[in-house]
């Protein structure tokens, strides 16, 4: 009985450490991310959290963070290849989805889709503007208490035409549930998404 429980211990001081590392990892990271001044800065914050996730395997956060992080990369670079910079993002969200999907990538699912579209909006609406509003209804479906829904939500309304069911009176709408939901929201832990607060005030405060 004793050897069991020296082997237990060990074993759970072993998953400790692990954990501790993993948790030391991210944090630096959401430090690095937080300090970003330049495109380089966030590409370099992109690889980094990739880089945790190549080593840690069964964690799907370092993969979403690393797509966050590039996504912004094609949004901070005016000259950037958007398809290009989205074609990354995709590849290192489908690798956090193999190993969970829940309302956090379906949202990065919607950015990524929208940011596409911006290439050629005309042409491109029907198919990812689709795919971008059906990321959202899974979302939705999963966690409707998630503020980030309707900050996006919003932002693709507020900069669509009235003709076509968008303009500020409907984002502000969404908006305000944003920004009511981010005073509740609790992140699942210390690592885990929390960004758009400042973002969805701002926004409504553009709509007033």
């Amino acid at each position: 009985m004793k050897q069991i429980i020296i082997i237990l211990s060990m074993l759970f001081a072993g998953q400790l450490v692990a954990q501790t590392k993993y948790e030391t990892g991210m944090q630096k990271g959401l430090e690095q991310f937080a300090a970003v001044k330049s495109v380089e800065d966030m590409a370099a914050a992109s690889a980094f959290f990739e880089r945790i996730a190549d080593a840690e395997k069964d964690k799907w956060l370092p993969y979403y963070y690393a797509a966050y992080a590039n996504h912004l990369t094609g949004w901070m670079n005016p000259k950037a290849d958007k398809d290009k910079v989205a074609e990354k993002s995709k590849d290192l969200l489908s690798k956090a989805e193999a190993l969970e999907r829940n309302a956090e990538t379906y949202c990065m699912r919607q950015m990524i889709a929208i940011q596409q579209m911006t290439v050629d909006p005309m042409s491109r609406w029907q198919t990812y503007g689709t795919e971008a509003g059906n990321a959202l209804a899974e979302a939705r479906k999963i966690d409707a208490a998630n503020p980030r829904i309707y900050l996006l939500d919003g932002q693709t309304l507020m900069n669509t035409p009235e003709a076509f069911g968008g303009g500020k009176a409907v984002a502000k709408k969404l908006f305000e549930k944003a920004v009511e939901l981010f005073g509740s929201f609790k992140p699942a832990s210390p690592i885990h998404p929390t960004w758009g607060k400042d973002q969805a005030t701002q926004l409504l405060a553009a709509c007033q």
